[in-house]
């Protein structure tokens, strides 16, 4: 007989094994930075884009390939350009998928131009900040995901927005926090951020948690499960890429209006 506490555990091979696959390739271009880490945001960017395209309007997919592709482009252009005036062209696809959507314009064109700032924050963090910086910032992400799933599994309890994400608790959540604490205090211990970081990376959890409810309030908006079926276990790029959307947006906010001067190290 399969308790439903076993049940709980069915997807983690997979989970693992997937998560071993896209860990392995976002280290390398990570570690590469450069031109390497510059297309690995790109593609991951222009797919997102096409996911949500695809959620909204899954009947034409040809022109979500074509946005996706437009995406690529106008991506590219902006990280070789940079400028104010440069950025923006990340209008164009917002306003041009507004044009051809009869329904949920607005959902798109704020989740478009999210999605696309947060890549091009994604590139010039790792540009402006260093490689140092930029795991950091990966590694909350990761084990904020990692110590929710395994809290909320384990404990249950309270769920945290149930109307929004039926799955998520509150000690899930709360172990994200945690581990996001511990991460930071790790990185105390090897550069001169000092004890601050322990809260950055708590408060940077919590805005990684956000973007993840932001997701999942589209996903049940739109009627849907996953984003798509790229990914096994994890359901597509938006999925398994959400929170770290809501961590960059974050972190650029903060960088720009505290105008935080770049290390690169």
């Amino acid at each position: 007989m399969t308790t439903s506490k076993s049940s709980n555990w069915d997807d983690l091979t997979v989970r693992i094994m997937s998560s071993v696959a896209m860990t392995i390739i976002g280290a390398a271009g990570i570690i590469m930075g450069g031109v390497w880490f510059q297309m690995l945001a790109v593609f991951v960017t222009a797919v997102m884009v096409w996911e949500l395209w695809m959620m909204i309007c899954g009947d034409e997919p040809t022109k979500g390939m074509l946005l996706a592709a437009l995406v690529a482009s106008v991506l590219s252009g902006q990280i070789a350009d940079g400028t104010l005036l440069g950025l923006l062209l990340f209008f164009v696809v917002p306003v041009i998928g507004v044009t051809q959507l009869k329904n949920e314009r607005v959902t798109f064109f704020v989740f478009a131009l999210g999605i696309q700032i947060a890549g091009w924050g994604l590139v010039h963090f790792r540009m402006d900040y260093g490689f140092v910086w930029l795991l950091w910032l990966m590694l909350v992400v990761i084990i904020t995901d990692v110590f929710g799933y395994f809290a909320g599994r384990s404990f249950g309890g309270p769920k945290f927005w149930p109307k929004i994400s039926p799955k998520k608790t509150w000690s899930g959540t709360i172990a994200g926090w945690i581990g996001a604490a511990l991460v930071g205090f790790v990185f105390t211990l090897f550069t001169n951020a000092g004890p601050w970081i322990i809260v950055i990376s708590m408060v940077l959890s919590f805005a990684g948690q956000m973007g993840d409810i932001a997701e999942s309030a589209l996903k049940r908006r739109m009627g849907v499960k996953d984003s798509s079926t790229l990914i096994p276990g994890h359901g597509g790029l938006f999925d398994r890429f959400d929170a770290l959307l809501g961590a960059a947006l974050f972190m650029l906010l903060v960088a720009t209006v505290f105008n935080v001067p770049g290390v690169a190290f």
